[in-house]
């Protein structure tokens, strides 16, 4: 006898400037589902539509790829325990934490992690002078929203005289702003998951850009190259992993996150950000690495989701 299929919701879409590409990871998502255990489909949300939202409580089960509001900042994570349906990613705690860079970064130093020297602003607090910023953090330094991604608002500011548009460009995005020193080295990000049976901790991929950062172009239009493994000496692979997965337990993570890191020249490694809706695409990260450690995205998406609906009942 046939067992039903588990329906699957791949929710996509969401409020901010990577709507679409949110679409283009729920497609990729949708590519490697295995159509044998699950019946899945997009279902694309924008703005309070709650037409879309009750629709969830249809499926069994709901992958989120929304980068950005409602989907990574814990927003659409409390509808969904509310109703009782499980997800793919991050609670409502974890989620909004590591949606708020500034924040997450600053919990994570209080507990030994390198982070660059930065500092908040807010659109209706106060402002320190143009002089203040460079004097704390020096130039070049990277002005960005705090709540973006994707490198939207994002800014290398080499000048004083380009701080303020800088700020301005980045206030679009959202309502925070950081001001970021900038740290030099080689760029890597390390991806992983865990479930109640495992810990796996994919292998690290080194981030090689000719633009002046690892903006939206590097990212999604191949200015950029991702060499997986990275070269690095295997005790700074070794590192940036334990690091990866310090941070997952720290921050109480769930399914799939990838973190950003900077090694020096001195070997000291510092922290980026965490992403814990990290992008699907083609080009993305995630999937590279989990072809670079001889896995199936299939099996890493069935093995999440399988896990989290055993938690949930």
């Amino acid at each position: 006898m046939n067992m039903k299929k588990r329906k699957i919701a791949i929710v996509a879409g969401g409020d901010s400037s990577e709507y679409e590409v949110s679409l283009r990871s729920a497609t990729g998502i949708l590519s490697w589902i295995d159509t044998d255990k699950y019946e899945a489909q997009i279902v694309e949300l924008k703005g309070a539509d709650k037409a879309t939202l009750n629709s969830l409580t249809d499926y069994d089960f709901v992958y989120i790829t929304i980068h950005g509001t409602p989907g990574e900042n814990g927003l659409l994570q409390g509808y969904l325990e509310m109703m009782r349906i499980p997800y793919s990613c991050c609670n409502v705690l974890a989620a909004s934490l590591t949606f708020n860079k500034f924040t997450c970064n600053h919990y994570l130093h209080d507990f030994g992690i390198n982070i660059a020297e930065s500092i908040l602003l807010r659109r209706f607090g106060k402002r320190p002078s143009d002089e203040e910023i460079v004097k704390t953090i020096g130039l070049p330094c990277f002005i960005k929203s705090n709540v973006g991604g994707s490198s939207f608002g994002c800014t290398k500011v080499k000048t004083i005289e380009q701080v303020s548009p800088a700020i301005d460009f980045a206030f679009k995005e959202g309502d925070e702003v950081i001001c970021e020193s900038l740290l030099v080295g080689t760029e890597v990000t390390c991806g992983m998951y865990k479930t109640s049976n495992r810990t796996v901790i994919f292998p690290v991929t080194e981030v090689v850009t000719d633009n002046e950062f690892f903006d939206y172009d590097a990212k999604y239009n191949g200015q950029v190259q991702e060499i997986t493994p990275a070269r690095i000496p295997d005790e700074q692979r070794d590192q940036v992993q334990a690091l990866t997965d310090k941070i997952y337990d720290l921050i109480g993570c769930a399914g799939l996150i990838r973190a950003d890191f900077i090694i020096a020249k001195n070997g000291e490694i510092s922290l980026l950000e965490v992403n814990t809706t990290p992008g699907t695409t083609p080009t993305s990260f995630i999937p590279q690495q989990v072809r670079a450690a001889g896995m199936e995205m299939k099996d890493v998406l069935t093995e999440i989701i399988e896990d989290q609906i055993k938690r949930k009942q």
